[in-house]
């Protein structure tokens, strides 16, 4: 779809509806300055448009390290505008579609226009147009890597992820994130596991609790860890992570309610689902693999809780196209 009402931007990408009136500044640190039509947009799809905003300018300032795009200053006239074309090189599924708008938000210096051609989640085919930009030339430039960087790299997590899910299709059990995600793209990355079929974990170490082995340790046992943090913290979520069926018995009789089986094997896992018999949700953890995803998730576990949705995916291929314009001179993408 075409979306006329959007690219409001002027300097920094803040338009005429934006709470900074037009680039006059702002001087609350708490006040966004992307256009509100897009900051409503990231707000729907459960990000913080703050976060985004930030995470767009840290990384065009990155890119041009306090200086200029100077292959781009000195090849393309300064009034020059083109239409950018971002598209799949190979079949995925999409996400990060308004953060690259985001990016270019905080690079356009003057008005651009957007048409949405595909939406985050979308399982697209190589070759699919996933968002068209007329902008000034310069700005789609200058804005090209650092939204492609995201872009590319929360598709990739929504990739990965599908794949989970869809080896889970027609089971109860769900693929889960954990907290090995990209310092400062935590927010971002766990969202795109949300596009692509997944179920986010805790978001940080304040708002669950998970017991784990060095807990433990230092605790003096699994059930006096699980106790201590229940008489600390009793509103708080806990899960108690478990290596075998003796641990897993004891914090199931202390009242645990979510338990996470650490390293176990299908047939180990089969035989926990049987003793807990839902008195609490199982998460399979370790030696998890799309090869044998199934396996786990056909004992009864809850969740497949998998790091490498995030710390191991690689990125989907997307490039920038620009057209080629009557009247402008030749650019071609990174």
């Amino acid at each position: 779809m075409t979306t006329p009402d959007l690219p409001l931007a002027s300097s920094g990408g803040c338009g005429d509806g934006c709470a900074c009136h037009g680039g006059e500044g702002h001087d609350d640190p708490m006040e966004c300055g992307l256009d509100p039509a897009l900051a409503q947009l990231l707000a729907e799809q459960g990000l913080d448009p703050l976060l985004v905003e930030d995470v767009a300018n840290l990384a065009v300032a990155e890119d041009l390290d306090n200086g200029v795009d100077v292959t781009t200053e000195a090849t393309i006239p300064e009034d020059a505008v083109a239409t950018a074309d971002f598209v799949a090189r190979e079949a995925g599924v999409v996400a990060g579609l308004r953060v690259a708008e985001a990016v270019l938000s905080v690079v356009c210096t003057d008005e651009f226009e957007v048409e949405r051609l595909a939406e985050d989640g979308d399982r697209v085919a190589a070759g699919r147009r996933l968002l068209s930009v007329t902008a000034r030339t310069r700005d789609l430039l200058t804005a090209e890597r650092s939204a492609l960087n995201l872009l590319s790299r929360l598709s990739g997590v929504a990739t990965a992820t599908r794949a989970w899910a869809d080896v889970l299709d027609g089971t109860a059990a769900r693929v889960r994130d954990t907290r090995k995600t990209t310092p400062g793209l935590r927010a971002l990355e766990k969202f795109a596991v949300r596009m692509g079929g997944g179920v986010n974990h805790r978001m940080s170490l304040s708002d669950a609790a998970l017991v784990k082995d060095n807990h433990v340790v230092a605790a003096g046992g699994v059930a006096e860890a699980f106790k201590a943090v229940r008489e600390r913290f009793p509103e708080v979520p806990i899960e108690v992570e478990v290596d075998t069926l003796h641990q897993l018995r004891e914090v199931l009789d202390a009242g645990a309610d979510l338990i996470l089986l650490d390293n176990f094997t299908p047939e180990e896992t089969s035989e926990a689902v049987g003793i807990v018999a839902g008195r609490a949700t199982l998460e399979s953890s370790g030696r998890l693999a799309l090869e044998n995803a199934r396996a786990y998730a056909e004992t009864g576990v809850d969740y497949l809780s998998v790091g490498a949705l995030t710390h191991s995916s690689r990125i989907l291929d997307i490039g920038l196209d620009l057209r080629e314009t009557e009247g402008a001179p030749e650019a071609g993408a990174e």
